[in-house]
């Protein structure tokens, strides 16, 4: 099995790829899918008189965000995402998605934020997270380096934090006081001590 940010080391040759339909339209004779796998995209054509009737038909029905086992020709070409396609010679359904309700139309911000699980599945958002992933992880090797421990403590605060209502709450030094919601913990290192760690008070 190949990953498809591995494609490029695999031209003219075939290869198997997982991953889920995103997007799928059909032309005369062809269907066009477009699968992604967690380390990118790539579009994959099916052609009517290459394949089985039985896998032809299968690429023209398979559901959006159905999880699929794709065998296929690394084609080089320039004008797809990543460079290159993929010329199916057979496809089959591991899972079928039942009525994904995100589609290639345009919803509203509510709808989306209410299924963000899902929307984080799009192209855009993908490639937002992994921006994020990349900034997180150089900020985070840089403290590694500077030999900087990271503490994920519980921290107590006394109102709700980032518009969030939400709270649990208990009782602190007979005071009510609530874990906060807040992903900031800030923190320093202890100077000679690199297994050590300190909680800033301010």
């Amino acid at each position: 099995m190949v990953q498809i940010s591995n494609l490029s080391k695999f031209e003219q040759q075939e290869v198997v790829i997982k991953g889920w339909v995103i997007n799928r339209r059909t032309s005369k004779g062809l269907v066009f899918l477009v699968m992604r796998d967690g380390s990118g995209f790539v579009q994959a054509i099916a052609d009517e008189t290459k394949v089985s009737a039985e896998a032809f038909e299968t690429a023209k029905s398979v559901p959006y965000e159905s999880s699929v086992t794709l065998t296929g020709t690394v084609i080089k070409d320039e004008r797809q995402l990543g460079g290159f396609e993929i010329q199916i010679s057979n496809i089959e359904i591991i899972s079928a998605s039942d009525e994904y309700p995100i589609s290639n139309k345009a919803h509203g911000v509510e709808f989306l934020m209410d299924n963000r699980h899902l929307w984080l599945r799009s192209k855009r958002q993908w490639a937002i997270m992994r921006i994020r992933n990349r900034i997180i992880f150089s900020i985070h090797e840089f403290f590694q380096g500077e030999e900087f421990v990271q503490m994920d403590a519980p921290i107590f605060t006394g109102n709700a934090v980032e518009g969030t209502t939400t709270l649990f709450e208990t009782e602190f030094y007979d005071k009510p006081a609530y874990l906060t919601q807040s992903g900031h913990i800030p923190c320093r290192k202890i100077e000679n001590s690199p297994t050590s760690f300190g909680i800033l008070d301010d």
